[in-house]
């Protein structure tokens, strides 16, 4: 069994390896497989963030994106991003910026509905 801090750091260690290796390496496979990386730590962070929602169901609004596309924003707007980066465009380091400030603003956002909780017994 891993130790709490290892556990908890896993999926934001995939997502770091997924964009480094997409900034740092240039062959075509080593691109397909960090954005494999990538995406399956986007995946583990999704599961454990709807694990430790706390907002109630009921106040959850609806929307026009099916849901494992919807919580998976932040990490494609991030993604997006790094693949902008690397383009040799004037405008592409500045759409890159802003995809990457949504995706932060959208990432801090959610994490402060999602807490883990703990169970305590009502007392009557």
């Amino acid at each position: 069994m891993l130790s709490k801090p290892v556990y908890e750091a896993l999926p934001y260690c995939y997502v770091a390896i997924g964009s480094v290796t997409l900034l740092l390496l240039e062959q075509p496979l080593a691109h397909l497989s960090a954005v494999i990386i990538y995406l399956l730590g986007s995946k583990v962070y999704v599961l454990r963030s709807n694990n430790r929602r706390t907002d109630a169901k009921k106040r959850r609004k609806k929307g026009w994106f099916p849901s494992p596309l919807y919580e998976h924003i932040p990490a494609l707007c991030l993604l997006i991003a790094i693949l902008l980066s690397k383009l040799n465009s004037k405008a592409a380091p500045v759409f890159a910026l802003c995809l990457c400030s949504y995706g932060l603003y959208v990432f801090f956002r959610r994490l402060s509905y999602r807490k883990h909780r703990y169970f305590e017994p009502k007392c009557l």
